[in-house]
């Protein structure tokens, strides 16, 4: 145990020292919180970019309360000024568009309020208008024209429209749904499938990746090794299985050690910013006290009521979370799916001299692993189907779609399930890392040979 401690260490000190493991682990950080970041930044940047939006309407039915302004979107009804007496001039318009500095003509043809024609309405400019843009003109179009629609409909049937309207607003009913789990001993506990949904997605594929990143290093260190004759000399005071336990379980720490600077550096990263951000946004958008009205007031209040309500609803199901169990089970999942690949792709580097050869013996090793991804896709609208049954069992592919099986239990854990899982996990790392000392031990000294998987089979055979 003393040799394999030191190779451990050794393992551990050459691989922290290292000026790659130093930027990967600066970098990682302001990349992942870059990715989060980004999207607010990118919202800020766009609500500051004003578009002025020319509107020749054909129905003369829109105003600004139907094509309402926004912060970064401005409408301008040029249809008089265009209009001859029998038609608009919409060719025109488009010329003395870039002239009068639009960035878009949105043309609404008279035809629009009764024809079943979704592409009636035409938005004319020389970008490609963004999403957000489209959605904001389609939502305002499509209310106007279902009001001129009830109206409409309303004096065929000689019923006053404001009735029509309270009908409406009696009507409408907006529905969610709240999960409750029963818990063994009766008692019950609110729960949220999303919440459910994002804490497994992201612990699935935090193992795939940690499992994909740190396994392929092990096998690129065997490589290394074998290149620089390293290898001869460390087999002649140690035996080649303590070789590659030692060197494993080293690795390992080495990622660990990593991912653990990642998580505290990210979050940091990101709270700080969010928190300026955050400031700045709340700041730049106050509104002054003399521009509230009553009715935008009580908007308002009714805004702030909802997001308070979703909030509350958020945090009560991030506390229903058992998190110790969530913890406990990442953690051995995330090990020991590192622990049975890690073996595997020692096991493709001892075969091989160097990394352009690997691809024939890595592609069986990385097929599970991106099997279980898409396993896990599924596992998420059904994780008590079948197909998430076996290959959250499966050891190839549990430590993946398992994590994201639980967390959509609650405290309601399948206990069998997840014993045989971790059982069949145990055994096949075991069994695993048998078959790879077996071939690691022949593998590391092999050279200038090309090896296939009949030679591999030789290596099992042989005796010690």
């Amino acid at each position: 145990m003393s040799k394999i401690g030191l190779i451990i260490g050794r393992e551990y000190k050459t691989r922290v020292r290292k000026k790659s493991f130093i930027v990967m682990t600066i970098l990682g950080p302001i990349l992942f919180a870059a990715l989060m970041i980004s999207p607010a930044i990118l919202m800020r940047l766009e609500d500051d970019d004003y578009k002025k939006i020319a509107v020749i309407d054909e129905t003369r039915e829109f105003d600004g309360s139907s094509l309402r302004d926004t912060k970064s979107i401005g409408f301008d009804f040029v249809s008089e000024k265009y209009w001859d007496g029998t038609q608009y001039d919409l060719a025109k318009a488009k010329k003395d568009m870039k002239d009068n500095d639009y960035y878009a003509l949105l043309y609404i043809p008279a035809s629009t309020t009764i024809s079943a024609n979704r592409g009636a309405v035409q938005l004319y400019s020389y970008q490609q208008p963004n999403m957000g843009l489209k959605m904001h003109i389609s939502n305002g179009v499509e209310k106007k024209i279902e009001e001129i629609k009830l109206s409409i409909k309303a004096d065929s049937l000689k019923i006053d429209k404001q009735e029509i309207d309270n009908i409406l607003m009696v009507a409408h009913t907006s529905i969610d749904v709240k999960t409750t789990t029963i818990q063994d001993d009766g008692s019950e506990k609110e729960s949220s499938t999303t919440v459910a949904m994002i804490i497994g997605y992201i612990c699935g594929f935090l193992i795939y990746m940690f499992i994909f990143m740190y396994g392929s290093m092990v096998m690129n260190g065997v490589i290394e090794e074998k290149s620089n004759r390293i290898v001869e000399v460390i087999v002649s005071s140690v035996k080649p299985f303590q070789l590659m336990l030692g060197k494993i379980i080293g690795v390992a720490l080495v990622g660990i050690t990593q991912f653990v600077l990642w998580v505290m550096m990210t979050f940091g990263i990101v709270t700080a910013v969010y928190s300026i951000i955050g400031k700045d946004y709340a700041t730049a958008n106050l509104t002054p006290q003399n521009e509230i009205t009553g009715s935008s007031l009580t908007e308002v209040n009714d805004v702030n009521t909802d997001d308070m309500a979703k909030l509350n609803e958020i945090k009560t199901s991030l506390n229903s979370i058992n998190y110790a169990v969530l913890l406990s089970m990442f953690l051995f999942y995330f090990i020991g799916g590192y622990l049975l690949y890690a073996a595997m792709f020692a096991i493709a580097g001892s075969a091989v001299d160097n990394e352009t050869d690997t691809q024939q013996f890595t592609l069986p090793i990385t097929v599970p692993l991106i099997l279980g991804i898409f396993v896990m896709l599924t596992t998420i609208n059904n994780p008590n189907g079948n197909l998430a049954y076996w290959f959250s069992i499966i050891p190839f592919t549990s430590p993946i779609v398992m994590m994201v099986r639980i967390p959509f239990f609650g405290d309601v854990l399948p206990i069998s399930d997840i014993l045989i899982s971790m059982s069949l996990l145990i055994v096949t790392f075991i069994a695993m890392t048998w078959l790879a000392a077996k071939i690691y031990r022949v593998g590391i000294l092999m050279y200038g040979k090309k090896t296939n998987y009949k030679e591999l089979w030789k290596w099992l055979r042989y005796r010690n």
